[in-house]
């Protein structure tokens, strides 16, 4: 998953927020030397993580991206969902989702001292350009695409992305809500984060 899911797979800690956000930039056992509930949040990154890469439903999403993303078809698929979670927020959130991004926005600028390197780089631009709430749209998933792959190395081939986003919609959205369910049953029976005591679980 992406960035909003991870953050709204956190319930209501700060510190577990934190860790599940920069999960991916911390290597190995360099966790250790985080405070006690940023490593549960990143070991929860993990978990969601491994979670999700064994998902049938999520590979079965990825092998409509394969044929140009290759082995970066799951993060297409992570963004694509991240956009389902986005758009129909109301079907997962009580908290509006704008106050929802300005709320972890004020959290990571507060601990922006432990953040690591990479983070604190692109932070500033994350916040600004309002990466979360650019998930919304289509629109927002093409420029999120395209940023991606001038500053990393997947692959240049948002237009094919979005193309398949378009004509397969509905089977995206399908795949999104058939799998999400399970992942929040996951993390809350594996990890005993509480989601649901700040979300709905009315699933379209």
């Amino acid at each position: 998953m992406n960035f909003l899911a991870h953050i709204y797979l956190s319930g209501d800690s700060d510190e577990i927020k934190i860790g599940n956000f920069i999960g991916d930039y911390v290597k190995g056992n360099n966790y250790e030397k985080y405070p006690e509930m940023v490593k549960k949040g990143i070991i929860l990154h993990r978990e969601i993580d491994y979670f999700t890469d064994h998902h049938p439903i999520f590979n079965k999403s990825k092998r409509h991206l394969q044929k140009r993303y290759h082995k970066y078809a799951g993060v297409i698929v992570d963004i694509f969902y991240d956009h389902f979670l986005a758009s129909e927020w109301e079907n997962f959130s009580r908290i509006p989702l704008p106050k929802f991004v300005m709320n972890m926005h004020e959290i990571l600028v507060a601990n922006y001292f432990i953040l690591p390197a990479e983070i604190k780089a692109f932070l500033p631009f994350f916040i600004i350009n309002n990466w979360l709430e650019a998930y919304t749209s289509i629109d927002g998933i093409s420029t999120v695409l395209k940023r991606m792959s001038k500053r990393t190395s997947l692959p240049r081939e948002t237009s094919f992305a979005i193309s398949e986003l378009r004509e397969k919609y509905c089977i995206f959205r399908d795949d999104f809500y058939r799998f999400f369910p399970d992942l929040i049953h996951s993390v809350e029976n594996g990890s005993g984060v509480p989601v649901s005591n700040v979300h709905l679980r009315s699933f379209a």
